[in-house]
């Protein structure tokens, strides 16, 4: 583990995150090279990362014997998109996937399997072919578990565990290193390194009705932002269609890959009227707008909660079925809901399940600074543009974890050494957190103000938006932001949650100003990005990317041109 507190450590690569993304640029820069030190530096244990909860699949075209084509792939992704995808990245994604599967079945992954031996894929929204490459409902969990073991096999990868990184340190526009705090006990590090990788994944905790781990905050996001990198089109926050009631757990796409149906109050699969063809299996965005209007118009129902919602009918796919290929939503559903799939309908409700924002890079994962590469959820390398297809996330995951680990691994063989590290910078970062935030005094309950201000961005910034709720949003957040709420009660060293809750909380603050302020900017309905005020998609306007750097007042706001290749927009019809 970590040295004493008046030491640094010295990496070649540093990697923050110990998801997908993560582990696989860590199996490939060991590949490349034996002789760099990699560290991997997570804010939880590895098989903690948020990853493990992926559930459907890991989109790959495999049998184009059966009809299927890289090319379909390709257009299915950008169309998904609202077009807002960079092509020339949905295009590398497409070719670079089916070896990753085939790879990560070398090194053990239990796919699950056709009656003929072959890989299974599945179903997904969006797609013109089954293309969901998928082990029962635990694709992430079988995903990760694979790619870690894997990284046994290196003697140059580290694992610094339950370490929360809060900064960047750079020289001249250079990454020099990075500030950590031991979470085990409080001390405070400087690592220094060579090439940085982010792969902190999203930031879907700023919502409160959400699938993910509570871990999943935008620390990785923020201290990106804060050295001065842009965060690109956080205005796009995915809505997965089926959260089950209460908790918002993910009920997987795949379980309407398989045949479920969504009902409505009426007995009705209204999905026809909404998207005729592909019925349940549309694109997420189409399909999250298809319930909320339905719930508006008076065809949903009540949860005892109060809340509205639809019902998710599996009953006709039959027990045998649902406890080969979807045992994990089967579990949840009778563990946090008391109802057993093959009998009940299931109470869902659109839930935050992605951010399609993240730092902005160029294909190759490169970010604004020279030295560090994005990867994964953290990144916004734009293959998905406005929308996500289903299953693609963990396919970018492993191609940019892959691609981003070359990038830094040729840079550093043409470093001569570790640079050393402007001592005014970490100094300022310690004084930021310690005297900021741990030592800071205040009345007001930072729990209460995270529990306000995830309220209100799921009011204020959901699956449709208006200007009058976004202005109101965004007013509320600055208000919460202005209380008193930076201070730590329980000075304990080690293992301290107080610490670190609020800690996530003050990147929250930020994070969300970003998305706000990039919703209120886009005047127009694009993908996940609905507009009451403003219906229909504007390529006119707005056929170009947002981009957010950093200000202590508010966010700088810029644009950034789409790459298209060989897709002119039309409009999506499914």
């Amino acid at each position: 583990m970590l040295s004493s507190m008046t030491n640094t450590i010295d990496y070649d690569l540093i990697i923050v995150g110990s998801g997908l993304a993560g582990l696989r640029a860590a199996i490939q820069a060991a590949r490349r090279n034996s002789k760099i030190r990699i560290g991997v530096i997570s804010k939880v244990q590895v098989m903690r990362s948020h990853s493990v909860s992926a559930e459907g699949g890991t989109a790959a075209v495999l049998f184009p014997e059966d009809g299927d084509s890289i090319e379909s792939h390709i257009y299915d992704t950008v169309k998904g998109s609202d077009f807002l995808a960079d092509q020339d990245a949905a295009e590398r994604l497409c070719n670079e996937m089916p070896n990753e599967v085939y790879q990560l079945e070398h090194w053990g992954m239990p796919w699950s399997r056709r009656e003929d031996g072959k890989i299974g894929q599945r179903a997904f929204g969006g797609y013109s072919f089954p293309r969901a490459s998928y082990a029962s409902d635990k694709v992430g969990f079988f995903e990760m578990q694979t790619l870690y073991d894997t990284c046994q096999k290196f003697d140059n990868i580290e694992f610094l565990n339950e370490c929360f990184v809060t900064s960047i340190l750079q020289n001249q526009r250079k990454f020099v290193g990075i500030t950590a705090i031991e979470l085990s006990n409080g001390d405070f590090h400087v690592i220094k390194g060579k090439a940085l990788i982010i792969a902190t994944g999203g930031a879907g905790r700023i919502y409160s009705f959400s699938t993910y781990a509570l871990s999943s905050t935008p620390d990785g996001l923020d201290m990106a932002y804060r050295a001065g990198l842009a965060l690109k089109d956080m205005e796009f926050v995915q809505f997965h269609p089926t959260g089950i009631m209460p908790s918002g757990i993910l009920i997987t796409e795949g379980a309407r890959g398989e045949g479920a149906y969504l009902i409505n109050k009426d007995g009705e699969r209204f999905m026809k009227k909404y998207a005729s063809k592909l019925m349940e299996l549309a694109p997420r965005d189409i399909v999250s707008r298809s319930i909320m209007t339905e719930i508006k118009e008076g065809r949903g129902f009540k949860h005892e909660t109060g809340v509205d919602c639809m019902k998710l009918d599996l009953r006709h796919v039959g027990d045998e079925i649902i406890k080969q290929k979807l045992g994990g939503i089967r579990e949840i559903s009778l563990k946090f809901s008391g109802l057993d799939p093959a009998k009940d309908l299931l109470d869902i409700r659109p839930v935050c399940h992605y951010m399609m924002g993240g730092i902005h890079t160029d294909i190759n994962g490169a970010s604004e600074l020279q030295g560090i590469w994005a990867a994964g959820e953290a990144a916004c390398v734009s293959i998905h543009g406005s929308n996500r297809l289903g299953a693609n996330s963990t396919s970018e995951c492993i191609v940019w974890g892959k691609i981003t680990a070359d990038e830094a691994v040729n840079y550093i063989e043409k470093e001569p050494s570790i640079e050393s590290i402007p001592n005014d910078l970490a100094v300022a970062e310690e004084k930021r957190i310690y005297d900021g935030i741990f030592r800071g005094s205040g009345e007001v309950n930072p729990y209460e103000i995270k529990q306000e201000l995830t309220d209100t961005l799921n009011d204020k910034a959901y699956v449709y938006r208006n200007e009058a709720d976004l202005l109101e949003g965004l007013r509320k957040v600055r208000k919460l932001k202005a209380m008193t709420w930076k201070h730590v009660d329980d000075h304990a060293k080690e293992y301290n949650t107080n610490f670190s809750n609020v800690m996530e909380l003050d990147s929250m603050f930020r994070i969300s100003e970003t998305v706000l302020i990039g919703a209120i900017n886009r005047k127009e309905s694009r993908g996940s990005h609905a507009r009451t005020d403003f219906p229909t998609r504007d390529d006119k306007k707005f056929l170009h990317h947002t981009l957010a750097y950093y200000n202590p007042d508010e966010p700088i706001m810029k644009t950034h041109p789409v790459t298209i290749t060989n897709y002119k927009p039309v409009e999506r019809k499914y």
